[in-house]
């Protein structure tokens, strides 16, 4: 990967579809957060090839991953192993991270482990509401913080609202208070030397993510899911200041493309010595690409 290169590295993508055409999320959830997002048909699944290529036209990288809440869900995710495939066939533009669910355990932890040491994943993502646990259960997910901060990868969390869910009867059983931000303040508080990233501007959490990320020095926020012209002034202000090494540009792809939110970030008053460190070089140093 020539970082020379690059424009920008994004830092949350989603692999949704395998090289099977299996989904990751069953077809009512995948329904209702398609008409959320307002993004429609194929432009919602991707390929991880088509994947490559797409960011590859634009000169940038991406941190690609499923999202594994079989558990929860009873929907298989794709493959960790096939996201992987493609990141290691696709060096210059993939980075490849993993999800694992929490309630596979020790079967879980093992999975883990070979994924960093057999196909190079970089960070393993979570997403507390879908997979249904809080993060900071000490009987879930500390198993898998100890393979991740021991091999020097990036835990990705997801905090706040999600658009997975939303419109559906009961929000398809998914339940907004496991991503609140402050759960992730014990995990960071129990794993000094982890490295995390909050996902998403953390509605409607977004002072306690700002305290976090703040306080704890291996904590990161990324700015993905959200147009940034909807962004809070409070967000907008730490990451012009105080969190200016630790914010990341993100843009949830497929469900919000990185040419619109790059297109609203270029509106946003950030400052010029500001905006390639959240365009590239935070991802950079903390992926461990420089």
């Amino acid at each position: 990967m020539d970082l020379s290169e690059l424009t920008a590295i994004d830092v949350h993508t989603h692999a949704e579809v395998s090289s099977k055409g299996h989904a990751s999320l069953d077809e009512d959830l995948d329904a209702a957060s398609s008409a959320y997002f307002k993004v429609e048909g194929r432009k919602r699944k991707p390929t991880l090839e088509e994947m490559a290529a797409y960011y590859r036209e634009r000169k940038m990288a991406a941190v690609v991953f499923t999202v594994d809440a079989e558990s929860a869900t009873g929907t298989a995710p794709v493959p960790n192993e096939e996201v992987a495939e493609a990141a290691a066939a696709h060096p210059d533009v993939l980075i490849p991270f993993a999800s694992v669910d929490p309630f596979r355990g020790k079967a879980g932890v093992r999975q883990a482990r070979r994924l960093v040491e057999e196909y190079g994943v970089k960070g393993f993502k979570f997403h507390p509401s879908i997979q249904g646990f809080f993060p900071n259960d000490r009987s879930l997910a500390y198993g898998l913080y100890e393979v991740i901060e021991e091999t020097g990868c990036v835990a990705l969390f997801h905090t706040g609202q999600t658009g997975i869910g939303a419109g559906v009867p009961g929000g398809g059983g998914i339940r907004l208070k496991y991503s609140n931000p402050m759960h992730v303040d014990d995990v960071a508080a129990d794993f000094p030397h982890l490295k995390i990233i909050l996902a998403h501007p953390s509605f409607p959490w977004q002072d306690e993510a700002l305290a976090v990320a703040t306080h704890k020095p291996g904590v990161h926020i990324d700015l993905s899911g959200w147009s940034p012209k909807y962004f809070p002034p409070q967000l907008v202000h730490y990451a012009n200041t105080l969190l200016k090494d630790k914010v990341l540009f993100g843009s949830d792809f497929p469900v919000l493309t990185p040419d619109r939110w790059l297109a609203d970030f270029a509106k946003l008053a950030i400052k010029d010595e500001v905006r390639p460190k959240i365009l590239k070089e935070n991802a950079a140093r903390l992926l461990g690409l420089k």
